[in-house]
C-alpha cells in the first residue's frame, strides 16, 4: 500500500505491489472502495473518501470527471509515460474522462460493463425487460422481477431496490449474496450522489484514443446489455468488444478463466 497527493492536496492510497507495467484498477459502485476489485491488476485505486483514502476537503471533488486529474496524479507518481488502466462500472466514467483528456498518456484501456451514462448512451426499460426475462427459469425471479416493474412503473417499494440485486450477477447464491452486502457497506453513498452531478458528460476526444480499447460486458448485464456495450467500443478508434457467456455485471465471478485470458491479466485468489 502506497500514497500519493492528489491535484487539491487530498491523500489518495493505491493498494498493491508495484511493477514496470502496472494495470491500474478503477473502482465502481459508484464510489466503492476498491477492495472488491482484489486480485485484478497489480494496482487499485482507492477512489478520494473510500477505503483508506483520505475525504477530501470540498464535496465537488467526487465528480467523476474531476476524479480523472488523481489519475494523472498517480501516473506521475508512479513515474509512468502511460496507464495501462482497467475500470469498473461507473469507474469507467473517470477513465474515459482521463482518455479523452489525455490520450497520449493511455497504453491500453479495459472498461469491464462499464456504465454508459458518462458517454450518453441510453438503456431503456425496455432494453434490460430483455435482459431480465432471459433469467425467468431461475427460482428468484419471480419476486425480483416484480419489484423491476414496480420500479420502472415509478412506484417501488422500500426493499425493491434490494430485491432486485440478483439480476446484477449471472449466479445468485450465497456467495454473490455475500459480495452485494459488502460492496454496499464499502460504498460513500455522500460521495456517489455527487458522483455524477455536474457536467459528467464526455463532450470530445475519444476519437483521438489510438491505444486499444477492450469493451468486456456481460450477455446477462441488465445494466450495459450486449447491443449497448457494441456502441460503447465503437466510441474508440481502437476499440474491441468481448461478452462474456451468461454472465452479468461481475463477469470475472461468473467465469475467472474466461474473464483472465480475455482480459489480459492474471487472477489472484478469485474463484468462480
Amino acid at each position: 500500500m502506497a500514497t500519493f497527493t492528489a491535484f487539491d492536496g487530498t491523500v489518495l492510497t493505491v493498494v498493491g505491489a508495484a511493477s514496470p507495467d502496472p494495470v491500474i484498477c478503477v473502482p465502481g459502485g459508484p464510489m466503492q472502495a476498491s477492495a472488491y476489485l482484489d486480485g485484478l491488476g497489480s494496482l487499485r485505486l482507492d477512489l478520494r473518501g473510500t477505503g483508506d483514502s483520505a475525504v477530501p476537503a470540498d464535496v465537488a471533488s467526487y465528480r467523476c470527471e474531476r476524479q480523472a486529474d488523481d489519475l494523472e496524479a498517480l501516473r506521475v507518481h508512479l513515474g509512468l509515460e502511460a496507464l495501462s488502466l482497467l475500470a469498473h462500472s461507473a469507474g469507467a466514467a473517470i477513465a474515459v474522462h482521463y482518455a479523452a483528456r489525455f490520450p497520449e498518456r493511455v497504453a491500453r484501456l479495459t472498461l469491464v460493463t462499464p456504465s454508459p451514462r458518462a458517454v450518453g448512451i441510453e438503456v431503456t426499460d425496455d432494453d434490460r425487460r430483455a435482459i431480465a426475462v432471459q433469467r425467468r427459469d431461475e427460482p428468484w425471479f419471480p419476486a425480483a422481477f416484480a419489484a423491476l416493474e414496480r420500479i420502472w412503473a415509478g412506484a417501488p417499494a422500500d426493499d425493491d431496490w434490494a430485491a432486485i440485486t440478483p439480476f446484477v450477477y449471472g449466479r445468485w447464491d450465497a456467495g454473490t449474496a455475500a459480495h452485494a452486502a459488502e460492496g454496499e457497506r464499502r460504498t460513500n453513498r455522500t460521495a456517489a450522489a455527487a458522483y455524477y452531478s455536474g457536467d459528467f458528460l464526455v463532450g470530445s476526444g475519444l476519437d483521438r484514443v489510438t491505444a486499444a480499447v477492450l469493451v468486456v460486458g456481460g450477455e446477462l448485464d441488465i445494466q450495459l446489455p450486449p447491443a449497448h456495450a457494441a456502441r460503447y467500443a465503437a466510441l474508440f478508434p481502437n476499440g474491441s468488444l468481448a461478452l462474456a457467456p451468461r454472465a452479468g455485471h461481475f463477469p470475472w465471478l461468473d467465469d475467472p478463466g474466461w474473464f483472465a485470458a480475455t482480459a489480459g491479466v492474471t487472477l489472484k485468489g478469485i474463484r468462480g
